[in-house]
């Protein structure tokens, strides 16, 4: 028997920045956009010297997630896609703070490689963007990361992730700021 196709998909990035939440409706291969929430949480900034996540900013982003959470509780935890990026690729304390993330989420959360973010980042680029271009260049900097990607068409052809992004930036270079 051939797999039914969800009517509703949700993906969540947990960004070093901020998180991103997408709820759509699949509709034969077309989606269409129902909801769409983004909070600046700057995850990134609540690490210390020692790559630990500080409680404020686990707080902050736990109470996005909770938020998130409630938007996304009808919707079937296989048609939901949640991933975390550089920062709780980073953080010593990732595995603990997981653990009360995905309880304010009421979804698991997938720590992702900077590769697969640069795959997933041109994924969404070729699929909203058309081109008729033999080859183009995506970059997305992010809070704790930059992607560079090179593809053609629906495929991405080189990839590269860099430990290096605005906030990760600032705090090295701007630190009378707090970010």
């Amino acid at each position: 028997m051939p797999k039914k196709i969800p009517e509703i998909v949700a993906a969540v990035d947990l960004g070093s920045n901020s998180f991103h939440m997408i709820v759509c409706s699949l509709n034969g291969d077309k989606l269409k956009i129902i909801d769409r929430l983004k909070e600046m949480v700057r995850l990134a900034s609540g690490l210390d010297k020692r790559n630990v996540l500080d409680h404020a900013a686990q707080e902050r982003a736990l109470a996005c997630l909770e938020r998130f959470g409630q938007r996304l509780r009808n919707v079937p935890p296989e048609n939901v896609r949640v991933v975390g990026t550089n920062t709780l690729r980073t953080a010593k304390n990732a595995e603990q703070f997981l653990v009360k993330a995905e309880k304010a989420l009421n979804h698991k959360i997938d720590i992702i490689s900077g590769i697969e973010e640069a795959r997933l980042i041109y994924q969404g680029v070729a699929y909203s963007l058309s081109s008729h271009a033999l080859l183009r260049l995506v970059m997305d900097i992010g809070g704790g990361s930059t992607e560079y990607i090179i593809g053609s068409g629906a495929n991405p052809l080189c990839k590269e992730s860099l430990h290096m992004g605005c906030v990760s930036v600032s705090k090295l270079f701007f630190k009378r700021r707090s970010y």
